[in-house]
């Protein structure tokens, strides 16, 4: 039953539109709300985001009701509480707003302000005659399934993965190493049996698209009348001796059954010799939460600094910095020669070509993936890239040349159109792209001819210190980076934001402990209202600038 609650402390609402305050809720312990005024009506919601609790009021407001979290991009509908953009699942509570006896109200359930979060229903039984089969259990698949379902598909729902799971948080794995399916589940499995969501744990094989059926290695044949490919990315071994899986103590990582593996290896009480070979995201976080866990870690990269292919050199030490405060101790410009055993089939040693010997009592492989369409090759129906074997997708993410097939997540090449791109294809392995494609898709099965929802992607990294970023500088590159504000990791005074340029283009923004700096800047670049390069070098602010509700891309 609803109740008024009074807010603390609060005698009436001043705010202007587009302005936020958050309120903390009388008789409630820890109990708040954000308000936030959007055409002249003042809205309020849950003060924290439902993903990791970002406190909202550090968000970014825009012109057409988005209220998007500090850290790593999630959004909401200013007028309803329903989430947006990825990678928050569950929506936000409503409540109404009064004025009067010279203080402010909210009209709710004791409950919804407790709970911080609506907790998002997608209970059903299946009926009719449509059938989705989704081959993945990622992010794109958690996307696809729960917006279907919320969005009041009733047909039924089906999907195939090689994990004995439901959806995992999988960022947590490299940042966290996690080995608790408790900790890192996104839902229960009663929440999706609620659902009416088949989860069936098998290996596809081979798809008929002429005869609409999936075939799996048990065997079994799934038909479907809606087809979503979503079984991202498949780490892989360098193909050399002793680290090609050939020695025991070697590892991927990518599922949960791996953070399992390299937890039992290493041990709970430190002091083991590791070495992380990988100096991009993967073998960075993984090096720096072992780290943290009083091992000995030794990370062997390529280049000269670690994500300087992707982050530029200037980051790539600051972020170098941060692990070494940690007791990370890096091999650069370093190629790997051969791993050998110590006694019997146990990795002992890592050698590098300048001869260089590393002790390993064990190896954590950061080399990369590449799109997992085994199961696609033979087929004559769907043509994979050339260059990758990822799955080229138009601007709904459907699959080229074929009718009610979509591809999503780490295995789709699809059409960027953020700064610096005019449509040209780009695959990009992120959790909150692949997210965000799922949900989009199922936009477009709930309401056929809707358009997607344009977004720009979103990435974050624990390096010692949150990493943000947004954009992308695959399709157009970057010619320039400016760094405003201190990178001094000496004393964790590091508080700055990078703006890739090419040209007069900013293409993707970096940043640590300036927030919303990112979240805002992606909003601004979703309308093409990124300011220039020229603007920011002469002290443009971007947090400054009013975010339109037009959008461009």
């Amino acid at each position: 039953m609803a109740t008024e609650f009074k807010l603390k402390d609060l005698k009436s609402i001043d705010l202007k539109n587009g302005e936020k305050q958050e309120a903390e809720v009388d008789g409630i312990e820890g109990g708040k709300v954000i308000l936030v005024k959007l055409d002249n009506e003042v809205h309020a919601l849950n003060a924290n985001c439902t993903h990791y609790g970002a406190p909202l009021m550090k968000g970014v407001v825009t012109g057409d009701g988005r209220l998007t979290c500090p850290w790593h991009g999630a959004c909401f509908s200013v007028k309803t509480g329903d989430v947006e953009d990825a990678p928050a699942l569950d929506p936000l509570h409503k409540f109404d707003v009064i004025s009067k006896d010279g203080g402010v109200y909210i009209k709710g359930q004791e409950k919804h302000v407790k709970d911080g979060r609506r907790f998002l229903s997608i209970k059903a039984k299946s009926s009719g005659n449509e059938k989705v089969v989704i081959v993945g259990r990622g992010s794109g698949a958690l996307g696809a399934m729960e917006s279907l379902r919320a969005g009041g598909f009733q047909g039924s729902i089906t999907t195939i993965a090689q994990e004995p799971y439901q959806p995992i948080d999988r960022t947590k794995l490299s940042k966290a190493l996690l080995t608790d399916l408790q900790k890192v589940a996104w839902r229960s499995p009663e929440f999706y049996k609620e659902g009416d969501i088949d989860m069936v744990t098998d290996t596809v094989t081979s798809v008929d698209f002429d005869g609409k059926t999936v075939k799996t290695q048990s065997g079994k044949e799934y038909p479907y009348t809606k087809l979503i490919l979503a079984s991202g990315g498949q780490p892989k071994y360098l193909p050399l001796e002793g680290l090609k899986g050939d020695l025991e103590n070697v590892f991927l990582l990518r599922q949960l059954s791996d953070t399992q593996s390299i937890m039992n290896a290493a041990g709970s009480e430190g002091g083991k010799k590791i070495v992380v070979i990988g100096s991009s995201f993967i073998g960075m976080e993984v090096a720096n939460c072992l780290a943290s866990q009083k091992h000995d870690v030794s990370c062997i990269g390529m280049e000269n600094t670690p994500l300087e292919h992707v982050m530029g050199t200037e980051v790539g030490k600051i972020c170098k910095a941060l692990l070494e405060k940690n007791g990370v101790k890096f091999y650069l410009g370093a190629s790997v020669d051969k791993g050998t055993a110590s006694s019997g089939n146990k990795i002992g040693k890592v050698h590098l070509k300048d001869g260089t010997a590393l002790d390993a009592d064990l190896v954590v492989e950061g080399v990369g993936i590449r799109p997992s369409t085994d199961y696609l090759k033979d087929s004559k129906s769907i043509k994979l890239n050339d260059k990758d074997g990822s799955i080229m997708v138009d601007e709904t993410f459907a699959a080229q040349g074929l009718k009610d097939v979509w591809a999503i997540g780490d295995i789709a090449t699809y059409p960027y159109h953020g700064p610096g791109s005019n449509g040209q294809p780009v695959r990009i392995e992120h959790w909150n792209v692949a997210q965000n494609m799922g949900r989009s898709v199922a936009q477009t099965i709930n309401k056929p001819g809707s358009k997607p929802k344009p977004f720009i992607p979103v990435f974050w990294s624990a390096m010692g210190s949150q990493l943000r970023y947004c954009g992308n500088t695959a399709t157009s590159g970057y010619d320039d980076v400016l760094i405003h504000g201190t990178t001094d990791v000496s004393e964790g005074k590091q508080s700055w934001v990078a703006y890739y340029t090419k040209g007069e283009e900013v293409v993707a923004v970096a940043s640590m402990m300036k927030d919303p700096y990112m979240t805002q800047s992606a909003e601004l670049m979703r309308r093409g209202k990124m300011p220039k390069k020229s603007e920011i070098q002469k002290g443009v602010d971007v947090c400054q600038i009013s975010i339109p509700a037009a959008t461009k891309i």
